[in-house]
């Protein structure tokens, strides 16, 4: 093989393998659109999933005030009550809050459920659980949604 032969080849092929990178780009692009469409579903299901549970735990300890919440940290929900306790001849004012959301679409390619909830002025919970969207598993988060909500029904009636 002469040099000549050998050098077209060895263009051949770098012109191969850019032309295969500026696909495999293209091919990225579209992923991350997937992706974006795969947590917008995700986190619609799920808040709606979070206002179900929030708005039963309302119904069951009345005094609560539920709102929906979509700001820059996600979509999610919270309930809240201020409570005055008027023991000792003090007044002492007491708040319970739950807030569950989910985190925007983040560059990580994760969906992230969190969860913060207070009880009498106290933090009795505070978790973050993740997926990646490629694993996504929307039935195991309706359930940890379940089980945290009911967790903190749990802590909020026992009063601790």
């Amino acid at each position: 093989m002469d040099f000549d032969h050998r050098l077209k080849r060895a263009i051949g092929r770098g012109l191969h393998a850019k032309s295969s990178r500026e696909q495999e780009a293209e091919q990225q692009k579209l992923n991350e659109e997937e992706l974006r469409n795969l947590h917008s579903q995700a986190r619609i299901e799920l808040t709606e999933h979070i206002d179900v549970c929030l708005k039963k735990l309302v119904d069951h300890f009345p005094g609560f005030q539920y709102s929906s919440v979509i700001d820059v940290d996600g979509w999610g929900a919270k309930i809240r009550r201020d409570d005055l306790d008027l023991s000792g001849g003090r007044r002492h004012q007491q708040y319970s809050q739950l807030q569950l959301l989910i985190s925007s679409f983040n560059t990580a390619h994760v969906i992230e459920l969190n969860i913060k909830g207070t009880v009498r002025n106290k933090e009795v919970i505070n978790r973050r659980h993740f997926q990646q969207l490629e694993d996504l598993d929307t039935q195991s988060f309706s359930e940890l949604i379940d089980l945290w909500v009911l967790e903190y029904a749990e802590k909020y009636a026992a009063g601790t």
